[in-house]
């Protein structure tokens, strides 16, 4: 994967990017554990929209103000996908941890206009066929399988043993692949390099890897279809390729996977954590769903996402945007942005959080629901088959991921009355 001009090393930002000499790295950051003091130091210095260095010194924005990220997500003609336009690819080198979801792909992601409209309305019309209360039993039925190899014990580490995998298995059940054994933990394996790296790890080799077994599972559907997305996406009649149903398919897997299951754990975590939900929740006066919706506007999973792309000079938030610039849309700064914060939007009722982003990209009907579903299932599961279920380790022992794109624990060790079905 590489992109259309040819990828070159290059020692720095290039002169007449927006990389001021206070631009704020976005790698390395000390503070990647309270990410909201960064955000709230960046509105500070720069207000609302800032400049900022991605791997390797590459100069970006990053969009923190919630009316900026919607106004940016809602104009594609002033902010649009496709990287391709990108003025920064001179000094971008081949082996970027950043390559795999900036580098122009033949995707759904990438695409702009009456393309756009065509490859999402397969997608969405392949997700609204997936009946509910069909996926709901289905993720009751492997939230059961999970818990039963650890309920013996009295304790788990939920993050590898609960939460990354349900939703894995069921997505991968929902595309037509079987949702247990080696190939799929494999999967769940590279769909995390690929999307959040640790020291050590290849993005690159792990997201190529994610391609090679979604085009044989393309190959195979193709050849014998069934009632699962992927074969619905093949015989839609819009007439997608082979190569665009594996990009597609790609996307849709990678964002029900690590998204959700950061989901899960950090609303787990908060139930764990805050008495106002630890107390209540088996009360019913604070319940999952509230819990759910909280995190979506406080530790939500995507927290930055690259990005859009200047179509032409533009302003925004008092900012000279070239043409070509690349902005990051700051979703959790977004959901905090102070300009909001004293109207109470965290109400029962409130989703006017951008976590699923806004406008013709954002995450594609009914994706938003499907997910909840499964994050919903997996913690009420949870709590019903292990009521007295408590943290193994005091809260601030807890530790986050040293990502600056994705929220989620490195562990979540808990414990609890040993159940023997």
């Amino acid at each position: 994967m590489t992109d259309p001009n040819g990828l070159a090393a290059g020692d720095g930002p290039p002169p007449g990017c927006p990389a001021h000499a206070d631009a704020v790295p976005l790698s390395g950051l000390e503070y990647q554990q309270t990410p909201s003091q960064l955000y709230r130091s960046l509105r500070r210095e720069h207000g609302t929209v800032a400049p900022i260095l991605l791997d390797g010194g590459i100069p970006a924005w990053l969009v923190l103000g919630y009316s900026e990220v919607s106004y940016v997500t809602g104009h594609d003609e002033l902010f649009a996908r496709d990287s391709r336009r990108w003025n920064q690819w001179d000094s971008i080198p081949a082996d970027w941890p950043l390559l795999p979801f900036v580098g122009y792909q033949p995707s759904v992601l990438f695409t702009e206009g009456a393309e756009h409209q065509r490859r999402a309305g397969v997608i969405s019309e392949a997700l609204e066929a997936v009946d509910q209360f069909e996926l709901a039993h289905m993720c009751r039925e492997i939230a059961e399988g999970l818990i039963d190899a650890f309920a013996g014990s009295g304790h788990a580490e939920l993050m590898a043993a609960y939460a990354h995998a349900l939703p894995m298995r069921a997505v991968v059940r929902l595309c037509g692949m079987p949702a247990d054994g080696v190939d799929t933990d494999d999967l769940v394996r590279d769909l995390r390099i690929s999307l959040d790296a640790a020291e050590g790890d290849d993005p690159v080799a792990a997201y190529l890897r994610v391609q090679d077994r979604i085009e044989r599972l393309v190959k195979d559907k193709r050849n014998s279809p069934g009632a699962d997305i992927t074969s619905r996406m093949l015989t839609h009649p819009a007439g997608l390729t082979d190569e665009e149903v594996v990009q597609d398919l790609i996307t849709v897997i990678a964002a029900a996977q690590q998204p959700t299951a950061n989901w899960i754990c950090n609303t787990l975590r908060l139930l764990l954590t805050d008495d106002r939900f630890a107390l209540n929740v088996s009360g019913g006066r604070l319940s999952v769903g509230q819990a759910l919706n909280e995190v979506l506007w406080l530790d939500t999973p995507t927290q930055n996402f690259v990005g859009r792309w200047a179509v032409r000079d533009t302003q925004l938030g008092g900012r000279h945007i070239k043409a070509g610039d690349c902005l990051v849309l700051g979703l959790a700064a977004a959901n905090t942005d102070p300009q909001i914060w004293p109207e109470g939007h965290i109400g029962p009722e409130n989703s006017a959080h951008l976590s699923f982003s806004n406008g013709e990209h954002r995450c594609p009907y009914p994706a938003p629901l499907l997910a909840d579903v499964i994050a919903r299932t997996a913690i009420e599961t949870l709590l019903e088959r292990l009521p007295d279920v408590v943290l193994a380790v005091e809260p601030d022992e807890l530790t986050w991921r040293p990502s600056i794109w994705m929220r989620g624990l490195t562990s979540l060790p808990v414990e609890f009355t040993p159940v023997v079905r």
